[in-house]
């Protein structure tokens, strides 16, 4: 696998600073993977560091935790530098003086006793670590999410087993793809169309090339909704028993996905009640999901009257004081708070969960979960609670006209959500875009996607990596101004100012030109051989798709990326016929002459394509209205998996 954990090597002044390069070349292999994993499951919020509050939180539920005094005897150990935080390096240094150093230390001992709390699945010479409860309680979510499917039912996919740990239930029951498949529309509905889905007939087994088919529908998909599949291909999936930790990196995505997707002001827009003294709707905008749950969370414990906050879904939650005080301000009449009268955390865990069922909040997690302080259970378990309840005024539309939420433009526009999931889904670590323009305001996001376009065109000694006001974000934003000119871009009266005052329609030419230019450079590279290594013109492509469509015997052509009869989708079908003829099959193609008729094509069309590899960040949308941008790229994914 990948480092997981990466130092930067530079502050934003430009001094350099200790990479943990040096140390992670004294151990094998085999002890950095196991390292990683045990970092990784103590640092609750994927930050690359472990704080003060996740050491305790670690402490406590190993039961180590005896006073302040010892939490920082530890914390002294590690943390050789004095910043609040235990890096990956001054990690891999206690790591190293334990084992080859012979030194007695505090940390080692919590190290030991941490690694014993995950399971283990080993193959050769990698271990491989992830949580049982966590197993266990996506495979109980997904059970309750796909109670109806009579199909995955026919096909013993569901239920999944939860009794035996051994099992791997998950593991075992996504191995063709159709359990993975029917729970990424649970997600985010309509992204598969099933029509172009490998399903068993019979008592007939599906092929190996079948389920590879259904893997690359699945994976291409997740890519296409902005989830994070590095590293995971078919063989992992289908291995999935060999490949655990991949399997449930994968669900999680998907489950926080579908429980954080309507956290937002577009779907919720009485959201904004949770503006604080200053703020303005921009404040909201730039916050992801995790965070204005949080927040939302907390405007309940301050009309409660209560001082308790939450700055964290671990330790802030697990002695389940405030969910006991949020379920009674939002339900007072169904939730009571006699949870607080009791001193068995479980039991008051329980009476948690008691007061949810009468909301109708279903959820997976399990009082020990509570008290264990689990983060992404507990994360899952309140979105769960507000998606069910959110207890918060609706707005009226003078005040939603007051503040603009009635704008046009407010929330996704297609083309920022397609440029959004392709930047996510380049693989950056420590990188994630909820919001394209507030996300990418500093300049630091931006300069990173240009960096994996184009590897090694950034000189990051001139880039401020925490730019704390204007002039340093500007600073950053024309440096990435000036780079894209050098790409040869279309920037004619664009300054870095007018990303950072988050100028919507020039900052969505930037990263057009961005991804065009990626997306024509590696079509360049996978087709050298017929194209010579040229850059890619709208041109040749109409001409190869034409040429492609000619040859296979069909009669449909198109005139130009931008040709109207595109919105039929019988050229795209027919281009994926000439493909692969046997992926397409013909009683689900249309003559494309109704509007609804246009949609199912286009539909299915993406879904083949991805199927045959492809990635596709477009929504059948785009094509049924040839909007260019997306028409190119879509051709130019097809392309792209054309032998």
């Amino acid at each position: 696998p990948p480092p997981l954990l990466r130092s930067p090597s530079t502050t934003e002044e430009g001094r350099r600073v200790p990479s943990a390069k040096k140390m992670e070349s004294k151990f094998k292999p085999k002890d950095l993977t196991e390292f990683r994993t045990v970092f990784k499951s103590f640092d609750e919020d994927s930050s690359g560091t472990i704080d003060r509050s996740e050491l305790r939180n670690a402490l406590t539920k190993l039961k180590m935790y005896d006073s302040l005094g010892k939490l920082d005897e530890i914390m002294k150990e590690v943390d050789t530098n004095s910043d609040g935080v235990i890096s990956w390096d001054e990690f891999l240094k206690v790591m190293y003086a334990c084992k080859f150093g012979g030194k007695a230390s505090s940390f080692g001992k919590v190290y030991d006793k941490q690694k014993q709390t995950v399971v283990k699945v080993g193959k050769g010479h990698t271990v491989h670590t992830f949580a049982v409860e966590e197993m266990f309680a996506f495979s109980e979510h997904i059970n309750h999410c796909m109670k109806d499917d009579k199909e995955l039912k026919k096909w013993d996919l569901i239920p999944i087993d939860t009794t035996d740990e051994k099992k791997m239930g998950l593991c075992a029951n996504v191995g063709n793809g159709l359990l993975l498949a029917k729970f990424i529309n649970i997600a985010v509905p309509d992204t598969i169309d099933e029509r172009a889905l490998n399903k068993p007939k019979g008592k007939k087994a599906l092929s190996l090339f079948q389920i590879n088919e259904n893997m690359n529908l699945v994976i291409n998909s997740a890519k296409g909704i902005g989830i994070k599949v590095v590293n995971i291909g078919a063989g992992e999936l289908i291995d999935g028993k060999d490949h655990p930790h991949l399997v449930l990196g994968m669900v999680w995505q998907l489950v926080k996905l579908q429980l954080l997707n309507s956290i937002n002001l577009k779907s919720h827009p009485e959201l904004v009640r949770l503006l604080e003294e200053g703020e303005d709707l921009e404040d909201l905008l730039r916050l992801p999901p995790e965070q204005l749950l949080m927040r939302w969370f907390n405007y309940h414990l301050k009309n409660a009257g209560t001082e308790r906050r939450v700055t964290n879904f671990s330790g802030d939650v697990k002695d389940s004081v405030c969910y006991t005080i949020l379920l009674h301000q939002i339900g007072p009449g169904r939730c009571d708070n006699k949870a607080l009268e009791m001193k068995d955390t479980k039991k008051r865990a329980a009476k948690v969960l008691d007061n949810a069922k009468k909301l109708d909040v279903e959820s997976f997690i399990t009082p020990n979960d509570i008290c264990k302080g689990n983060p992404k259970l507990n994360l899952a378990f309140t979105a769960a609670i507000f998606n069910q309840c959110p207890g918060l005024e609706p707005m009226q539309e003078e005040e939603l006209e007051k503040i603009g939420l009635l704008e046009d433009d407010v929330g996704d526009s297609r083309e920022e959500r397609a440029f959004r999931m392709w930047m996510n889904s380049l693989g950056l670590e420590d990188f994630y875009i909820n919001n394209l323009y507030e996300d990418c305001a500093d300049g630091v996001n931006l300069l990173k996607v240009i960096d994996a376009v184009e590897p090694g065109i950034v000189y990051w000694r001139k880039v401020y990596k925490k730019p704390a006001n204007k002039f340093k974000k500007v600073a950053n934003q024309n440096y990435a101004v000036l780079l894209g000119k050098q790409l040869k871009f279309s920037l004619v009266g664009i300054s870095g100012s007018d990303f950072v005052d988050k100028n919507k329609k020039l900052l969505l030419a930037f990263v057009w030109q961005l991804m065009r230019h990626h997306t024509l450079k590696y079509l360049a590279k996978v087709q050298q051989k017929h194209f010579g290594g040229k850059a890619v013109t709208d041109e040749m492509m109409v001409k190869w798709a034409n040429g492609k469509v000619s040859a296979s015997g069909r009669k449909s052509r198109m005139r130009s990326l931008k040709d109207k009869s595109l919105g039929s989708g019988v050229f795209f079908l027919d281009l994926l016929y000439a493909i692969q003829p046997k992926v397409i099959d013909e009683q689900y193609v249309t003559e494309g002459k109704s509007d609804d008729d246009k949609l199912l094509n286009a539909k299915y069309a993406i879904s083949i394509a991805r199927k045959l590899g492809a990635v596709v960040f477009c929504i059948p949308e785009d094509l049924v209205e040839v909007q260019y941008k997306m028409v190119m790229t879509f051709v130019a994914s097809i392309m792209s998996c054309s032998s």
